[in-house]
């Protein structure tokens, strides 16, 4: 886990085995994630969603969106308690997923599950943003930034195309290679840091 620079409590370890075994129950019916063995899902799914922890201040309020499977944010709830969020997830049947899991991992006390698209909703008082697997992200990407609050980060989960495109966008912004990965990448910038009279649509 050191590598992914994380550190695990037995109680979180605990929940996110719960939120696991849950999972495995759902992906039959709703194809939340690609079928791996435990170690591959360790390491693909949670340990690269806990990369976001250093980058969350204390009592930091999250949006997710295309949340699916609950990746990057349930682990991220599951291992620091002060966090909250909002999950955003258009599909209706993965939205009663998320809610079952959080419930499980007892998560739900500090989260929202919202079954509709991110763009349809207005935005919610948060500090970070986050997507990992929204479906057709290059296209989705710049109303992502417009509808992201203006002082709020952006914690971005990419491959080299979309890393281009918020390159193109962002003036400032840092990148943490994956590990273990070919080509993904974890990027994290500020939204006001947009140039002044650029356009992201």
């Amino acid at each position: 886990m050191a590598v992914y620079g994380v550190d695990l409590s037995l109680p979180a370890l605990e929940k996110l085995k719960r939120y696991y075994e849950l999972l495995l129950k759902w992906n039959d019916r709703l194809h939340l994630v690609a079928p791996c063995s435990p170690d591959k899902f360790a390491t693909r799914h949670v340990l690269e969603s806990l990369m976001l922890i250093p980058h969350l201040s204390m009592n930091a309020r999250v949006a997710d969106i295309g949340s699916g499977a609950g990746l990057p944010i349930i682990p991220c709830l599951l291992a620091r308690e002060d966090i909250s969020a909002a999950l955003f997830e258009a599909s209706v049947r993965k939205a009663v997923f998320l809610r079952e899991a959080l419930r499980a991992a007892d998560g739900q006390k500090r989260s929202e599950v919202i079954a509709g698209k991110f763009q349809d909703v207005p935005t919610p008082d948060v500090n970070f943003v986050t997507c990992r697997a929204l479906d057709r992200f290059s296209r989705w990407l710049p109303a992502l930034i417009e509808w992201s609050p203006p002082a709020s980060v952006l914690l971005l989960f990419a491959g080299k195309e979309i890393l281009k495109q918020v390159e193109r966008v962002f003036s400032f912004l840092s990148v943490e290679k994956i590990p273990k990965s070919e080509g993904r990448f974890l990027i994290v910038v500020r939204r006001e840091c947009t140039p002044a009279g650029t356009k992201t649509r």
